[in-house]
């Protein structure tokens, strides 16, 4: 059995809570920490919580917590991960790991040189579909993945400080944007190293400094790419789409605006449908359960596990890392309106060099690059000459 102290009680602090006393059995969070001392109390009487303070240390301190869970604003995150380190607790922290990479990087040397249990809470690489089509694209359905599309949009995030660029480190990018590169690299591969971005940011709508809306494209060293899609400016709803092609296959996956539950309202008695849904009213999409749709219970399982097993999970603070380190040069690519390489002096992948494009033989001149059947039942193909380099077409009936 696990006991937890839990820092921060806010909408992230209550889906863990929710994901944990639900699914996880014996684990429970012991001890919950909030910087106002009416929302640690009510929290904890909310969720049968049997400690609560306003003390950051007392709570990661306490002898009868054994693991932290830090779901505090992103500029608290590095002040609590050292603390942990130091107290030899095992820590894990919500995405984004850091405001930067800097941030990242001291917090994963933390966790290293003091030899704890470190996980990186990015919970929509841990959705029931996500993980189905990760081990599909495992076994090589799809083929070699070419290209990974995600999406997450919705009308702005539900506290202040998110708002503020100095307390979350940027807008829209480091807030929706750290998920959706992490999901690309899980298809693409983590052992495949990231070097440049390109990304166009801009605040379109709210009167803030930090970016509303971006889209960005990640080149990694094998020829994939990555691209993320993310706007605080999207109203109906939470969008979250991925879409992985292949050269063998396709991937579609379309997380909350199609749930699989459809119902239309005309009067205001559908009380809360999902997270950020903006209507009770009309045609609405509602979610089953929200902690296992968006990942919580499945991350929080191959966290939990891995701690009892002495291994690694699937998300290390080493992840989050390098997802900081793909945002910082988004955010260069920005300001440039270039590219930007990815700086990464702590690298842990391989070193493999793009692959060759995918040939296939016709015959003994020709690669095959298209096969296609006609309407009158013939098939065409759209071939290569080897030598010369000629693109010819031939049909058979």
């Amino acid at each position: 059995m696990r006991r937890i102290s839990l820092l921060g009680t806010g909408l992230i602090g209550m889906f863990y809570t929710m994901a944990l006393h639900r699914h996880r059995g014996q684990d429970r969070v012991h001890m919950v920490y909030s910087r106002s001392r009416e929302r640690a109390s009510n929290f904890a009487v909310q969720w049968g919580i049997p400690r609560h303070t306003t003390n950051l240390e007392e709570a990661i301190r306490n002898d009868e917590s054994d693991v932290i869970i830090v779901a505090l604003p992103n500029h608290l995150h590095e002040e609590a991960v050292i603390a942990a380190a130091e107290a030899r607790k095992a820590v894990l922290c919500t995405k984004p790991l850091g405001r930067n990479a800097a941030e990242a990087r001291r917090m994963l040397e933390a966790v290293e040189k003091a030899g704890v249990f470190h996980g990186y809470l990015e919970d929509l690489c841990y959705t029931p579909k996500t993980l189905n089509a990760l081990e599909a694209t495992r076994r090589g359905s799809i083929g070699k993945v070419l290209w990974v599309r995600s999406r997450e949009t919705h009308s702005g995030p539900h506290s202040d400080w998110f708002w503020n660029k100095d307390l979350s480190g940027g807008g829209a990018v480091i807030d929706l944007g750290c998920h959706c590169i992490e999901i690309a690299r899980s298809f693409i591969g983590k052992d495949v190293r990231p070097l440049e971005v390109v990304c166009w940011g801009d605040t379109q709508v709210h009167p803030i400094e930090a970016e509303d809306h971006a889209i960005g494209l990640v080149r990694y060293e094998n020829g994939a790419i990555g691209q993320f899609e993310v706007s605080w400016n999207f109203r109906g709803g939470m969008d979250l789409r991925d879409e992985v092609a292949g050269t063998e296959g396709t991937v579609w996956l379309n997380h909350w605006l199609r749930t699989g539950i459809e119902m239309y309202t005309a009067v205001n008695k559908g009380g809360y449908v999902s997270e950020k849904a903006e209507s009770n009213t009309g045609w609405l999409f509602p979610v089953g359960d929200e902690p296992g749709a968006l990942g919580y219970v499945d991350m929080f399982t191959d966290m939990l596990n891995a701690l009892d097993d002495g291994r690694s999970p699937r998300e290390t603070f080493y992840d989050g890392y390098v997802v900081n380190a793909i945002i910082d040069a988004a955010y260069a690519a920005m300001a440039s309106k270039q590219w930007q390489s990815v700086e990464l002096p702590i690298w842990r992948g391989s070193g493999a060099a793009a692959d060759g494009a995918n040939l296939r033989d016709f015959d003994a001149e020709h690669v095959l690059l298209k096969e296609e059947q006609m309407m009158d039942g013939s098939t065409k193909y759209i071939l290569r000459n080897k030598r010369t380099g000629q693109i010819v077409q031939r049909t058979q009936p």
